[in-house]
């Protein structure tokens, strides 16, 4: 899987030099298909002197074929680095050639990156965060592979301007540890207070003990990404942080939360998540070990879960990268448990 999304990383950057926005469909009625991707298009290169269905076994006249969008983002870029940085790590030993590529790209971006401006368009969830958060990443992402001082310095400078949202970067500061001298050391330490004190007030807002997200899309992935940080910062400094929290999310995953008792996490907990939008759209999918974006606050305070509608897809699509994630939460939470 790393090594699949690692080329089509590595497809941008051979192609236009750049990360891009996404690739995506060129009209509703192929965004709203129902049934296997598969069948979102004919497979062939679409030729406009075609005919509609005429085909030479390559070309086609369907006007079907997948846009890529490719309007530059600094941001974006970032990102980029950090995932392709990673994956060098990660496919070390596995697939070397591809591994040194990896680490060769992101290196040359982030050095082109600092050579001018940076581009600040934005649009939505396709175009990164915050640019000095996805610096961040990328800087520590590339300190943890190469050692090298100018990204140990590049997170000092970053820690001066995000300190009033550590809450939202905890996991970046915290990997970058045992990579920084003292004085960093002591600065994280000296901020666990206050990331005790913004914890505690999150979590006053709710019975439930963990911040439980009011906007779009529901909050699981918010869940499950505080517990992490906050392992994180328990190994880091187990003297200042108490881990009943790390705990406390998995409870809420597996039921402890508004609306029923349910499962989050497909055929994991007595009951469970039955119920979801798939990758066969389709169908009322059940995937085991699935997990769903969850409680969805409708204004101004009812909590809906709906187990007989999958297409609400804030509630109840099966994301990616919210099952990594929770793979990861639980195997902190065996590890708390085995000490």
């Amino acid at each position: 899987q790393i090594e699949h999304g690692t080329l089509a990383l590595l497809a941008q950057h051979r192609s236009v030099g750049h990360a891009i926005a996404g690739i995506i469909v060129p009209d509703l009625s192929q965004y709203t298909h129902l049934g296997d991707a598969l069948t979102m298009t004919d497979n062939l290169i679409y030729k406009p002197d075609m005919e509609k269905n005429e085909s030479d076994g390559f070309h086609s006249g369907k006007f079907d074929d997948r846009w890529a969008f490719t309007t530059r983002s600094s941001a974006l870029n970032y990102g980029s680095i950090a995932a392709l940085a990673a994956a060098s790590r990660a496919l070390a030993g596995y697939n070397d050639t591809l591994a040194a590529e990896c680490l060769k790209t992101a290196q040359n971006v982030w050095t082109e990156e600092h050579s001018h401006e940076p581009f600040t368009f934005h649009h939505g969830n396709t175009t990164g965060g915050r640019i000095e958060s996805e610096e961040l990443k990328a800087a520590v992402e590339l300190l943890i592979c190469t050692k090298e001082i100018q990204y140990a310095n590049r997170i000092n400078e970053l820690f001066t301007l995000l300190q009033d949202q550590f809450f939202f970067n905890t996991s970046s500061f915290v990997r970058a540890l045992p990579h920084m001298n003292e004085t960093y050391k002591r600065a994280i330490r000296e901020i666990i207070p206050k990331y005790n004190e913004n914890l505690k007030n999150i979590l006053q807002q709710n019975p439930f003990g963990v911040p439980i997200s009011t906007g779009g899309w529901a909050g699981n992935g918010w869940v499950v990404g505080s517990g992490i940080n906050h392992y994180l910062l328990h190994k880091a400094f187990p003297d200042l942080i108490n881990p009943d929290y790390i705990y406390r999310c998995l409870d809420y995953i597996y039921g402890c939360h508004p609306g029923s008792n349910i499962s989050f996490v497909s055929g994991v907990g007595t009951v469970s998540k039955k119920v979801a939008y798939g990758s066969n759209r389709v169908d009322f999918s059940f995937i085991p070990g699935g997990v769903v974006p969850g409680v969805l606050i409708l204004k101004p305070d009812f909590p809906e879960n709906k187990e007989d509608w999958p297409y609400l897809w804030g509630e109840n699509e099966y994301v990616i990268s919210l099952g990594s994630s929770y793979l990861y939460l639980v195997q902190a939470a065996l590890d708390l448990l085995s000490e």
